[in-house]
C-alpha cells in the first residue's frame, strides 16, 4: 500500500501581496505526476486545503481540478479540515462525494469511522481526524478539560476502539491537524491555542502504523511513525531554508515498511539580505538574491530616500523592507534621552523627523509643526 502524505496547501494564499495561485498550480501538477509515477493508492491531505474559511473562486477551482485529476488517475483521496478551513463548507455533500473516491472528513462524528483501502495484504484503515476546536466538542463529547490534548486524546480513544474491533492484520493510519510537542513552528502558521493549551503529546499517536500530521509548515520526523509533511510552498521568510514536498509512505504486511520524502518544485527561492543600501546594490556577495523574493534589512544610519524603489533596481522581487541601524550609530549624542529631556514638543518632533528622513525640517514645515503643537496644548488646557 502506497500513500502520499501532504498538508497545508493554503490554496488562495498570497505571499506579501504576491499571488501564489500559479505556484500552487505547479505543485498540483507535481503531486498528480508523483502519484501516477509512484503508483500511489491514496493521497492523504491533513488539513488546511484553503487559506481561509471563504476561499476565492479560483482557489476552489484549483482544488476541484486537483481532485478530478487524481480520480482520473484512479487515486483515492482522504482530506481532513484544518484550522484555516471551514469544516462545514469543505465537507459539503461529503456523503455523496465519498462514493466517487474523495473522502472528506470534516465533522467530529466521523472520528473513529475510517476510510478502508485494501491491498494484497488486507485492509488499511485511514482515520481522518479534522481540526477539533476544544470548546466546540467538549460538551457533545462530555469532556472534562478544554485543551487540544484532551480533545485529541478522546479522538484517538475512538480510533483505537474501532481498530480493536477489526482484524488483527488491519494496518492503521491517522491524519490529524495539531501542534505536537517536539516540532518547531514558523511565522506563517496561525496560532491554534484559543480554547485551551495548544500542544499535544507525541504519545497521543502511539499504537498506529503511521500518523500523517498537518499544521506546521516545516517537515518534521518526530518518530519513524509520526511525521509532518509541511506545506508545499514557503509562506514566510522564516521558511527560506525549508525543503518542501510530501512523504511517500509504504505499508507492508506488518505495517510501515518505508518512508521517502519527495521534494516539490520551488517556483522562486527566498532570500534575506542585510547591509547598507549602497552595499546591497553594489556588492557581488548579494548577487545570489537577484532572482529571489527578497527580505532586506537596511543598516544605514539615516533612512535612505525611496529605498524600495532603489532596491528593486537590482532585486526586482524585493517584498519586505526593514530598518535596523547598525549599533555603531548609537553613540551618546544620538541617545533618545538627549533628544527628549528638556526639549519642547516641537523640538522632539523635529528631531524625530530628522532621524527618520535624514534631513531637518524646512522653515515652512517647522512653522506648521510649531502651530500644531501649540494647538494641542490649547486643547489640553481647555480640557483641564
Amino acid at each position: 500500500m502506497r500513500l502520499l502524505h501532504t498538508s497545508d496547501w493554503h490554496l488562495g494564499r498570497s505571499f506579501h501581496s504576491e499571488g501564489l495561485l500559479g505556484a500552487q498550480s505547479q505543485f498540483i501538477d507535481h503531486l498528480v505526476e508523483t502519484a501516477v509515477a509512484e503508483r500511489v493508492d491514496a493521497v492523504v491531505v491533513s488539513g488546511d486545503i484553503y487559506d481561509r474559511a471563504l476561499p476565492a473562486v479560483d482557489a476552489v477551482e484549483l482544488a476541484s481540478e486537483a481532485l478530478r485529476r487524481l480520480l482520473s488517475a484512479r487515486v483515492r483521496v482522504v482530506i481532513t479540515s484544518g484550522n484555516h478551513d471551514s469544516a462545514s463548507r469543505l465537507g459539503f455533500a461529503s456523503d455523496l462525494i465519498d462514493m466517487a473516491g474523495i473522502h472528506l472528513r470534516t465533522h467530529p462524528s466521523s472520528v473513529g469511522s475510517p476510510v478502508i483501502v485494501s491491498d494484497a495484504y488486507g485492509e488499511v484503515a485511514i482515520y481522518g481526524v479534522p481540526y477539533l476546536e476544544p470548546d466546540l466538542v467538549r460538551e457533545s463529547w462530555q469532556l472534562e478539560g478544554r485543551s487540544h490534548q484532551v480533545v485529541l486524546g478522546e479522538a484517538m480513544r475512538r480510533v483505537h476502539v474501532d481498530l480493536a474491533g477489526r482484524a488483527k492484520s488491519t494496518r492503521s493510519v491517522v491524519m490529524a491537524h495539531a501542534f505536537v510537542v517536539g516540532a518547531a513552528p514558523c511565522d506563517s502558521e496561525r496560532d491554534i491555542s484559543v480554547g485551551g493549551v495548544s500542544s499535544v503529546g507525541l504519545a497521543t499517536f502511539s499504537g498506529v502504523d503511521y500518523a500523517a500530521l498537518g499544521h506546521l509548515h516545516g517537515r518534521h520526523t518526530l518518530t519513524e511513525h509520526v511525521r509532518y509533511s509541511g506545506s508545499p510552498l514557503a509562506y514566510s521568510f522564516s521558511e527560506g531554508r525549508h525543503v518542501k514536498g510530501s512523504w511517500l509512505v509504504e505499508l507492508g504486511a506488518d505495517g510501515l515498511s518505508h518512508v521517502e520524502f519527495v521534494t516539490a518544485p520551488v517556483p522562486r527561492p527566498l532570500a534575506s539580505v542585510s547591509g547598507t543600501l549602497d552595499d546591497l546594490l553594489t556588492q557581488d556577495r548579494f548577487a545570489f538574491a537577484e532572482r529571489s523574493w527578497v527580505q532586506a534589512t537596511l543598516t544605514d544610519r539615516c533612512r535612505p530616500k525611496i529605498p524600495m524603489d532603489r532596491l528593486r533596481t537590482r532585486f526586482p522581487h524585493a517584498l519586505v523592507l526593514k530598518f535596523e541601524p547598525s549599533p555603531s550609530c548609537n553613540d551618546p549624542a544620538t541617545q533618545l534621552s538627549d533628544k527628549v529631556v528638556g526639549r519642547s514638543d516641537a523640538e522632539v518632533v523635529a528631531n524625530f523627523f530628522t532621524d527618520v528622513r535624514g534631513s531637518p525640517l524646512g522653515d515652512e514645515e517647522a512653522a506648521l509643526m510649531s502651530d500644531a503643537c501649540d494647538a494641542c496644548r490649547v486643547q489640553e488646557d481647555a480640557a483641564s
